[in-house]
Parts: structure tokens; sequence; C-alpha cells
């Protein structure tokens, strides 16, 4: 006997989301932006050879994660302060609170922004959770960064958390020239 399958459709995409995603597909780049990326990548690839080794690896993981910290409204390289704290560029990493990933994402964010099928320890898939998350935090917390790096972390009212990534940022990623914390957050 034929079983049958109910067939559900979508919901609708909102307006206001379909027309912010198509606006960001089709804006052009200009060569302003795609020299700021190169020299960013350029810069940016050296200091990652310590914590990556595999070059093919490096370079995506770099391509990945300034695509979505851009995406999301973040530096790129608050980005790979965060993943460098909290896995050490990892992607396997599981922490004993059963975060996963390249960017320590718990389990229920799949329920909150994704889809059951999400495996957490792809570092693409990851890196999109994982800023998407920070920046929604930055939004909560109205540009404050320490304390959207402590809610990002589960441990707002205390700064240990946002400390920890603002010296790997200092030490490891931020580029020369640039500002101080708030001003390179609101980029």
């Amino acid at each position: 006997m034929e079983q049958r399958r109910a067939v559900r459709t979508l919901p609708e995409i909102p307006a206001s989301l379909r027309t912010t995603l198509n606006a960001s597909l089709e804006s052009p780049r200009s060569p302003a932006e795609i020299w700021a990326a190169r020299q960013w990548f350029n810069d940016m690839e050296p200091r990652l050879t310590r914590f990556v080794k595999d070059p093919a690896r490096r370079t995506e993981l770099l391509h990945r994660a300034y695509h979505e910290a851009r995406l999301a409204g973040l530096p790129p390289e608050l980005v790979l302060a965060v993943i460098q704290v909290e896995s050490a560029f990892q992607a396997e990493a599981v922490s004993s609170a059963g975060a996963v990933g390249l960017m320590q994402i718990m389990p229920f964010w799949i329920r909150e922004l994704g889809l059951p099928a999400d495996d957490l320890k792809d570092p693409w898939r990851n890196l999109r959770y994982g800023c998407t998350i920070l920046a929604h935090y930055l939004a909560v917390e109205r540009g404050d960064l320490t304390r959207a790096l402590a809610r990002y972390n589960g441990s707002l009212g205390q700064t240990w958390y946002p400390e920890r990534v603002m010296r790997a940022w200092q030490r490891h990623w931020r580029q020369p020239g640039e500002g101080g914390s708030r001003a390179a957050a609101q980029r």
C-alpha cells in the first residue's frame, strides 16, 4: 500500500527581510571594498598560520570569517578573536557545557535560528550562527561590546570573558591604525 506524505509549504519570507536580502545581493562591491578585503586577508593570513597549519583551510576560514562578519555587521578581527578564545580554531571542539565548533554554539540555538539538520561542527554553519548571535547581542546591548560578549558567553555581569576576547583582539588580530574597540565594533 502506498503511503502519502503531507507536503507542508514554508511560510512566506517577510517583505522587509526579502528587501534586505535582495539589496545585499544586488549591491555591487566597490573597488575600494574589494581592495580593503584583499588587504585584510593579506594582513590576517600570516597571523592565522600559528593556529591553522593547512594553507587551504586557512584561506577558506579567512574568506568565510570575513564574509560572515561583514554580513552580520561585525569587525572580522573581532570574530577571529572570539574563535581564538572559544575554540582555538578547532572546528570539532565541544565544551563541557555542550557548546560546539569554532564559535562554541550551544545546540539550543538550532531551534531558535536554524533547521534541525544544521550541523554545528560544520565550520561554515558555525560561523553563520556565531556571527548572527553576537550581532544580536550587540544590538540587544545597544552597541556595548563588553555586555554583548558577556551575553555571548553566558557570563553577563562579569568581565572575565570580554577581557579575554579583547586581549586576543589587541594582541593578535587588531590592524595597525585601528581605533578603539567601540569604534571598531561599529564598523
